[in-house]
């Protein structure tokens, strides 16, 4: 999938006629958020939006998962850098892809 994302934001930055290393490295930086995004998502569907934490004193509570903001702020970046390259999220090349 990640390929396949890739590819895709490099075909609409040139259909766009935007093109060069600088914006290929925000692609890149794009990729490095989106992995980050698995990773919190994986996290959360592992131990749910609320953890169980125990204390020094040996006392458990039940507080919220920091993945869930922190996957607040991957998705608020992301979006940044699409506005950034000019790329609307959900436009596509033609494939099924929808970012």
């Amino acid at each position: 999938m990640r390929k396949t994302i890739r590819d895709d934001l490099l075909a609409q930055l040139s259909m766009n006629g935007t093109e060069g290393g600088y914006y290929t490295d925000l692609v890149d930086d794009y990729l490095g958020l989106w992995d980050a995004k698995q990773g919190l998502l994986q996290d959360i569907r592992e131990r749910g939006v609320a953890v169980e934490v125990t204390t020094n004193a040996g006392v458990t509570n039940v507080r919220k998962n920091d993945s869930v903001g922190e996957l607040v702020k991957v998705n608020a970046q992301m979006l940044k850098l699409l506005d950034a390259l000019n790329i609307e999220p959900g436009r596509s090349t033609g494939e099924e892809i929808v970012l």
